[in-house]
């Protein structure tokens, strides 16, 4: 049993613990916890995508080590959990999140060798995804819950910024994700609080309404960005800083353009972050 464990089902729950940059099962089973308790179709379409990416990637024969520290699932969980999120469950969107989540998996594959890939594999996927229901099958997107507007609810907000990660608004939800984190790494449960907060507070100054706000859309970005980019030196926070700024930036320039951001600002935000690194580095040698 404990063999079958270690095998098979520690890597997908690395996977799903991967979502937010943690290697980490006992983080895979407090991330579930929250989606289950958010939505329990949601958890059995995370447990499936990171299931998929995990079996993909052991039949394709890519690097075991990768396999076990859950680099192949974390994508295909995500990929998962965003099909089902904006549509409903058939056996369209059933198969066209199993073609995703392989293609997550092989995009990941790829990527990886060249950039720090983070999640764009799960974007670029979930995007043609997104695209070939919409326009090519005619499905139609799911209505989301009313946001409710008015007065910013900092507690709300902090904790769906958590959430919304992993497209759950909830609580109870984003509390569980902290505490994932939290079981891995306390700098970067740190951080990752540090930026919900920042996250809320650069929307506010810019006169982001309420409802979004509450809704956590500021800070789940900027908490990935944190995670990654998270160290013990001085200049790591201001890196961290600058990395949750450029994401609401990012966050607010693609979503008027109705494009549906995912965790595009994450990676775009880290990879610039990263490049500006890098120079500095350079400059001073």
């Amino acid at each position: 049993m404990r063999i079958f464990i270690i095998q098979h089902v520690q890597p997908i729950l690395r996977g799903v613990g991967q979502i937010m940059l943690q290697n980490n099962s006992y983080s895979g089973i407090l991330f579930l916890a929250g989606i289950f308790y958010n939505s329990w179709l949601l958890g059995l379409a995370a447990i499936a995508g990171a299931s998929i990416g995990t079996y993909t990637a052991r039949i394709l024969n890519y690097e075991e080590a990768a396999i076990k520290n859950g680099l192949y699932g974390f994508n295909s969980a995500l990929v998962g959990i965003a099909v089902l999120f904006y549509f409903e469950l058939n056996a369209m969107t059933v198969f066209v999140l199993c073609v995703a989540a392989v293609g997550a998996t092989v995009a990941m594959n790829i990527l990886k060798k060249r950039i720090s890939a983070y999640t764009f594999p799960f974007v670029l996927v979930t995007w043609m995804g997104i695209s070939f229901l919409l326009f090519i099958w005619g499905c139609q997107v799911l209505p989301g819950a009313e946001a409710a507007s008015g007065r910013v609810d900092s507690m709300a907000a902090l904790t769906h910024g958590f959430g919304q990660v992993m497209f759950q608004e909830n609580i109870v939800t984003g509390i569980l994700f902290l505490l994932g984190i939290l079981v891995n790494s306390g700098l970067s449960a740190g951080y990752a609080l540090y930026a919900s907060g920042l996250g809320l507070a650069i929307g506010w100054l810019l006169s982001v309404p309420g409802a979004t706000l509450n809704a956590g859309l500021m800070g789940y970005n900027g908490i990935l960005c944190a995670i990654a980019l998270a160290g013990t030196r001085r200049s790591d926070f201001v890196w961290v800083t600058l990395a949750v700024l450029l994401s609401v930036m990012w966050q607010r320039g693609l979503a008027a353009t109705g494009i549906i951001t995912l965790t595009a600002p994450f990676v775009l935000s880290t990879w610039i972050v990263l490049i500006l690194k890098n120079k500095t580095k350079r400059l001073m040698v």
